[in-house]
């Protein structure tokens, strides 16, 4: 069975974030993740992390101001300074929170200056955070209209054309099924390139534990290819507490 995470940007959220590390580490999960840690002090947040002992395995990079901002600059031709310059900043974060994942979002943007800004960009931040795992994920368009990343094909020749030792896929299943409908044949064409997995159930987007994906399957296919990741829960609620659904880990 894997190793569980839980996505505390999205789950516990009866209380407010500082808390949601303890009541992680209550409901058995083994490591936690936050979307957007910028809102909260990084000391405070290394605190809360300290308290429940659970380590931090990933946060996202950019944007800091996510409510009715943009979805990162990475393959955004024109902002290349503003990514750099965020990219900077969630650096600083990660001294103190000390995650093992970056996740690096592409942004809005089409085309094939698109693709070279983004590998360029990936370029530069595998070189400047040589220490840290940096992630790209696909993001289907129905749930977010004009993402640039919305195709595992191009995540993969994208890793491969960066070809840094430090960058990888992060696999989201829930994505994955929006995206080729093939959750099983899509890990198997690019499991093999993922650091991070994380899953939702589909439809809906809530415990991983009905509907159109079979995760009991799944999880059984992440053991026999020995994948050493965590598998983060990033999903809403469907219930009135986090604590209800969690079924699903059992």
């Amino acid at each position: 069975m894997p190793r569980f995470a839980a996505n505390l940007s999205m789950l516990f959220r009866e209380v407010p974030l500082p808390e949601r590390f303890a009541a992680a580490w209550a409901a058995g999960f083994e490591a936690v993740e936050v979307l957007f840690p910028y809102d909260d002090p990084a000391t405070e947040l290394r605190r809360a992390l300290d308290s429940a002992g659970l380590p931090l395995i990933l946060f996202n990079t950019p944007p800091p101001n996510w409510t009715g901002g943009e979805r990162g600059f990475a393959a955004v031709p024109g902002r290349e300074t503003r990514f750099r310059h965020d990219f900077t900043r969630a650096l600083r974060y990660a001294e103190l929170l000390r995650p093992r994942i970056l996740h690096v979002m592409a942004g809005m943007a089409e085309g094939e200056e698109a693709y070279r800004v983004f590998v360029d960009n990936l370029k530069w931040a595998a070189a400047e955070a040589p220490h840290l795992t940096l992630t790209i994920e696909p993001i289907n368009i129905i749930d977010m209209p004009g993402y640039y990343l919305d195709d595992f094909g191009r995540a993969a020749a994208v890793l491969q054309e960066v070809d840094a030792p430090n960058l990888a896929l992060q696999f989201d299943a829930y994505h994955a099924h929006r995206i080729t409908g093939d959750v099983m044949g899509t890990w198997v064409a690019h499991g093999h390139l993922a650091a991070h997995v994380q899953v939702a159930g589909a439809e809906g987007r809530h415990e991983p534990v009905r509907g159109a994906i079979d995760y009991p399957a799944f999880f059984d296919r992440l053991d026999a290819d020995g994948y050493t990741g965590f598998v983060s829960g990033e999903y809403t609620p469907s219930g009135p507490t986090t604590e209800a659904g969690l079924g699903w880990m059992r």
